[in-house]
């Protein structure tokens, strides 16, 4: 009688011992599915649309700098203000305008990128920077030698 009672008890273990096993492949298989996505489909994927994005980003800048140039006159005063997304890639990001160029300067090299500037000779230089993180506006003033824009940030003066 103890045999048969050993025996029942062997039989139980046997669909346990099956359940564990299928759950197992399946905990195996997401794993696998998981560690291949985010290893490497995902960052390529976030990777290619933060630089479409701060492409975006860096070319509505610049036509947003020559709209606030106006077409005519040299003694003038602009203010205009840009909307920037926050964030590309999930990460703060600058503009810098340096003379004629704009720069678009983000923490993953991989989408940092320059643009030139189409601007009216009586533009001098283009200087400054915006933080994704503040409010950015533009100033359009004269100068001695012709007229100066300045990419500001924070509040407006």
């Amino acid at each position: 009688m103890d045999d048969r009672i050993v025996r029942s008890d062997d039989r139980a273990v046997s669909p346990v011992i099956g359940k564990v096993l299928e759950a197992g492949l399946v905990v195996l298989y997401i794993g696998l599915l998981t560690t291949t996505l985010y290893g490497g489909v995902v960052p390529k994927y976030r990777t290619s649309v933060g630089d479409e994005v701060g492409q975006r980003v860096l070319s509505k800048s610049a036509e947003r700098i020559q709209q606030a140039v106006p077409e005519v006159g040299t003694n003038v005063r602009v203010r205009l203000h840009v909307s920037l997304p926050e964030t590309v890639r999930g990460s703060g990001y600058v503009v810098r305008a340096d003379g004629e160029s704009l720069t678009f300067d983000h923490p993953n090299e991989r989408l940092n990128s320059t643009v030139r500037l189409a601007l009216p000779s009586r533009v001098a230089t283009v200087r400054g920077n915006w933080s994704s993180r503040e409010p950015a506006f533009i100033v359009v003033r004269s100068g001695p030698r012709g007229l100066i824009v300045e990419l500001m940030r924070g509040r407006e003066p």
